[in-house]
């Protein structure tokens, strides 16, 4: 049997789960806490308890039969704590025949607005990017002597999807227009994450490195007003970013400017975009749709 082991057990690990489950797919995901447990159990799937601070006899004994692995869970400053307690557990386990890493696109740092792909130099600028970065570098590098394929890493455009979108901020009287003249972001809806996951286990692929993005880099304004227009509701008012007050995290955002290429997934993983720009994705959240695509 398939036995998916999710390390972190999120918004895109939940989804490549709710995808593969129906095929028949064994699926294991891990929680830091009981409650998280229970969170995943009652989704259907089994779990297991890891909170990165220590070896886990659960992950342990469910590396005994994993034939794929996710992994999602954020480096720390020391680095990434899977491999940091159970490297030898990963390395010995004879079953696995898939390794994914998610990343972020944040890898790449700032390049002016111009285009990049899975060949371009990687120059982050915050940490928290940098810590991406080495946790992929120290996945890559893992050695598995005659068992199974490299680790595949797959770096991920900002998530949105049922409940995290800029229909859901709308709706709850969140949103903001920023505007940063200039400014795009890319974005990729949480069920084009599970399919380019799915295609890559089904296909293998010959690459190592891939961009889950949408095919649009748009200004963050654009997306909340068009949904405003969606909602049939007036638009937030314009905000200029100087009197935005942004967190550390969104000044880091913002701080970027970049167009992500998303050719090789189409190329390389057949993959077929569900929602290839924010326009169909704010639809399909509106309309309640999303989730498990098949």
């Amino acid at each position: 049997m398939n036995h998916l082991l999710c390390f972190g057990f999120g918004f895109s690990a939940s989804a490549l789960a709710q995808l593969l489950s129906p095929q028949g797919w064994r699926i294991t995901g891990t929680s830091r806490s009981a409650e998280g447990k229970e969170r995943i159990r009652s989704l259907g799937f089994e779990a297991a308890r890891f909170d990165g601070t220590a070896p886990s006899g659960d992950v342990t004994r469910a590396l005994e039969t994993a034939s794929h692995l996710l992994i999602s869970a954020p480096p720390s400053d020391d680095g990434d704590p899977v491999l940091a307690h159970h490297r030898a557990d990963i390395v010995t386990a004879n079953g696995l025949r898939w390794i994914g890493y998610l990343s972020t696109i944040g890898v790449y740092g700032d390049h002016g607005g111009a285009w990049v792909d899975e060949t371009t130099p990687e120059t982050p600028l915050s940490d928290r990017s940098k810590r991406r970065l080495a946790a992929e570098q120290s996945w890559r590098a893992l050695t598995r002597p005659g068992a199974g394929p490299d680790v595949q890493v797959f770096r991920l455009a900002g998530i949105y999807g049922p409940g995290r979108s800029a229909i859901d901020q709308v709706r709850a009287g969140r949103a903001r227009r920023i505007v940063s003249p200039g400014q795009v972001f890319n974005r990729i809806h949480v069920d084009d994450i599970a399919g380019t996951l799915a295609a890559a286990i089904a296909t293998g692929g010959t690459h190592t490195v891939y961009n889950v993005t949408d095919d649009e880099p748009a200004p963050p304004q654009d997306v909340i007003g068009h949904a405003a227009k969606l909602l049939g509701v007036p638009a937030p008012p314009e905000l200029p970013i100087e009197e935005a007050e942004l967190s550390p995290m969104a000044q880091s955002f913002y701080s970027e400017l970049k167009r992500v290429r998303n050719d090789r997934i189409k190329q390389d993983l057949g993959v077929r975009l569900y929602y290839p720009t924010y326009r169909e994705g704010l639809a399909a959240v509106l309309e309640g749709s999303g989730g498990s695509k098949m």
